[in-house]
This record gives structure tokens, sequence and C-alpha cells, in this order.
């Protein structure tokens, strides 16, 4: 998937994760803060990596700021923010 434009979804509320994805020539850059990084900063990064690779990315740089978001949440904020970005209006479960 190719992304064009700069997008993000989720919040900063508690429970939740706050993805903003931008279309990069790099690779993938990963920038994250937390509220539980020293127990789950490890985890996170992957479900965003193992996301990005499902969905074909290989050239992005994410901003995540998460406040203690559950796996599936993670997933699906990097899944709708990765779409949005693609501007891509068929959505696929992975």
């Amino acid at each position: 998937m190719e992304l064009k434009i700069t997008a993000s979804a989720g919040t900063l509320e508690s429970s939740d994760i706050q993805i903003i994805i931008e279309p990069s020539s790099n690779g993938i850059e990963l920038s994250l803060q937390s509220t539980v990084i020293s127990q789950f900063g490890e985890q996170i990064e992957s479900i965003i990596k193992e996301t990005l690779k499902d969905l074909n990315i290989e050239n992005a740089k994410i901003f995540a700021n998460d406040k203690g978001a559950i796996d599936p949440v993670i997933k699906s904020r990097v899944q709708t923010a990765a779409y949005r970005s693609a501007k891509n209006k068929e959505y696929k479960y992975i």
C-alpha cells in the first residue's frame, strides 16, 4: 500500500493510542511514547510493525502515543491511519 498523505487515528484518552502516519522513503521509522513503555514497549512496536507488514507498507514515518491500549486497539488504529493515509476507501480486515 502506498501512503499519500499524513493521517491519524485514535485519541489520547486512557486505554487508547494515537497513531500519526506519514509517507516516507526511508523504510519504517517509528517513534513511540507510552505510559507503559517499560513493560510493553517492545510488544507495542512489534504490533505496529507487524500490522504495517501485513498491509504491505515498507516506507512510513509513524508517531505513536500510547495510553495503555490493548493489542487489538493498537492494530486497528494502525490500520485506520494507514488506510486514511493511502486514501483507500476499501477496508479489509487483516
